[in-house]
């Protein structure tokens, strides 16, 4: 009987074996629950990197359509993007004057003046040089090239800081850039051809005018040489009024021979003011007549008998 007693109490799997169930209960209860949590938190997670990768592809398409817009706009194909981004980014939105369109400006206003060059050289082999010389200093100034930028709409795609006004409103200093960045981007992305082809794109309407009229647009040399002709005196020119801040203000101006007042033109500055209250002047004195090319210079007969 002791014996039993003493087997009784001494066996391992009557005592072990009670306490050794609750413990796994719990334990597979564990297991279970932290199955479940993981599945449970795993959804979100899986979730939350679908949504991303959604937004990440309507991002990627939204900037291909932009890239696109801005390919068919420009009509050269940039094989480095980058060159493209660059030469729209004024100096104004990037963190240095580096990563602005400034060293492509350089660049294109050397390559612009190349290209101008051999093209009057080669089209014109009757022109003298001091023919040409005016003429390319025409085509390649700031104004030539600020409203071939304007003409093109080229402007809407530059990115440019909070100082700025607008696009709408960029002085002609940083539209004349954006047209020398966008050759010097073409230039370096495609060659010397496809910068000539883009530059006389735009250049070359604007070549066969300036040619037709003769004396480059220069309507207040054309008037003035007309009334000392008839022995009127000068012209004289007057600011009627000015408009926008100091920066960039635009004038309104009045031309005048004699008693005679003429019609009024706005201007982005006064020299261009003047250009165009000339042209007007001219306009009422029947010296000039608008033509499919634009305004064509003609003197049918003196000054002084279109003078009231």
């Amino acid at each position: 009987m002791p014996s039993k007693r003493s087997s009784t109490a001494s066996s391992p799997g009557k005592v072990s074996g009670p306490s050794k169930k609750p413990a796994r209960k719990p334990a597979a209860k564990s297991r279970t629950a932290s199955k479940v949590a993981s599945a449970t938190k795993a959804a979100p997670r899986a979730e939350s990197k679908r949504k991303p990768a959604g937004e990440k592809r309507a991002a990627a398409s939204s900037q291909a359509a932009a890239q696109d817009e801005r390919f068919d706009l420009i009509g050269h194909a940039f094989g480095d993007a980058g060159l493209l981004r660059l030469a729209l980014t004024h100096a104004s939105v990037s963190d240095t004057r580096m990563a602005s369109n400034e060293r492509l400006e350089f660049l294109g206003d050397a390559v612009l003046g190349q290209v101008i060059c051999e093209h009057l050289y080669s089209r014109y082999p009757d022109r003298l040089e001091g023919d040409l010389t005016k003429l390319k200093s025409y085509l390649v100034s700031r104004e030539m090239c600020a409203q071939l930028v304007r003409e093109a709409g080229f402007h809407r795609l530059m990115s440019i800081g909070k100082g700025m006004i607008s696009v709408e409103q960029l002085p002609k200093s940083v539209l004349a850039g954006l047209f020398e960045s966008l050759v010097g981007a073409i230039y370096l992305d495609g060659g010397s051809d496809a910068a000539r082809a883009f530059v006389l794109r735009h250049m070359e309407p604007h070549i066969e005018r300036t040619l037709q009229l003769g004396h480059q647009e220069n309507y207040k040399s054309v008037l003035q040489q007309l009334a000392q002709q008839a022995g009127l005196g000068s012209p004289i020119y007057s600011v009627m009024d000015e408009r926008g801040p100091d920066h960039e203000k635009n004038f309104e101006i009045r031309a005048q021979i004699g008693d005679r007042a003429f019609a009024s033109c706005w201007g982005m500055s006064k020299k261009s003011a003047e250009q165009g209250a000339a042209l007007h002047a001219l306009r009422e004195l029947g010296f000039v007549i608008d033509g499919p090319t634009g305004p064509q210079v003609q003197a049918p007969q003196p000054i002084v008998d279109t003078m009231p």
